[in-house]
């Protein structure tokens, strides 16, 4: 993938460069009738769960991931267009979004499923693992959705969901950086989403519990808690079908998840003796 260095029409009018890229998106033809959604993380777990249930859903699947033969994978069966990529290189996301919009003409949908994550004392965490955590669960997703915006904002409508979790929701002990990242997003999509009012642009946050992925083990450690019991990505990919359908600002799953996070808000103290007492 290449970049162009163009300006983005999400610019102030004044702009030149920001008034050119607008009119280049609004001249780019779709090279598809069915509507367009670019998925990263696609290559397992939530991401793949998720393409696949839009794919059933009859959308035009642009599935991004670091490893191609499992983008393939999840790929099997669908018209996808695989868009390789790593998140956390520079220009990452730039490159990943000016290859999606080449490719369909338009974004209609975007879901931000690539993150990582990290168990452990914060005391023992390398500082390349801060680092790391944080640029791929939250800096790259803005810069991503950054790149993509501009085309939305242009065309009047489209939607950014956020795959976030509900360790950003209540923060998690020995999860302190990956909580603060999710933490951040839900704050980037509460803000975003009183910027995008009336441009027709949607802004929707997915809040799971602990989903029965490879996301333990490749964090390092397995998920030991008796609750919440983890649930399916079928199931999370089900959820964010009905929240982009019904164009919903918030889901968590499964929905009880709210109460701990309510309790937390009203009631700090009693939050935080549950949370000594039943870990």
């Amino acid at each position: 993938m290449t970049t162009t260095g163009s300006a983005s029409p999400y610019d102030p009018p004044a702009d030149p460069a920001a008034s050119a890229a607008a009119a280049a998106v609004e001249q780019t033809l779709p090279r598809t009738d069915r509507r367009v959604v670019l998925v990263t993380g696609a290559s397992s777990g939530i991401g793949a769960a998720t393409a696949r249930r839009f794919a059933a859903g009859g959308w035009h699947l642009l599935l991004s991931g670091r490893d191609r033969r499992r983008l393939e994978e999840t790929a099997s069966g669908t018209s996808a267009v695989l868009l390789p990529a790593d998140l956390a290189a520079p220009d990452g996301a730039k490159m990943l979004a000016e290859a999606a919009l080449r490719e369909a003409g338009r974004i209609d949908l975007l879901i931000a499923g690539a993150g990582i994550g990290w168990a452990g004392p914060f005391l023992t965490m390398p500082h390349t693992d801060i680092d790391r955590v944080l640029f791929l669960d939250l800096n790259a997703t803005l810069h991503l959705v950054r790149e993509v915006l501009p085309a939305m904002v242009a065309a009047g409508s489209g939607r950014v969901v956020l795959v976030g979790s509900v360790a950003g929701a209540v923060g998690v002990r020995e999860e302190a950086v990956y909580s603060a990242a999710k933490a951040g997003l839900a704050a980037f999509a509460e803000a975003l989403r009183q910027e995008l009012r009336g441009t027709g642009v949607g802004v929707t946050l997915i809040v799971p519990g602990p989903v029965e992925t490879g996301f333990f083990a490749r964090r390092g450690r397995p998920y030991h808690r008796t609750h919440p019991r983890p649930t399916s990505a079928a199931r999370v990919a089900a959820a964010v079908w009905d929240a982009v359908s019904e164009a919903r600002d918030d889901t968590y799953i499964p929905s009880w998840l709210t109460l701990p996070a309510r309790v937390r808000a009203l009631t700090p103290g009693l939050y935080r003796r549950l949370l000594d007492r039943f870990g």
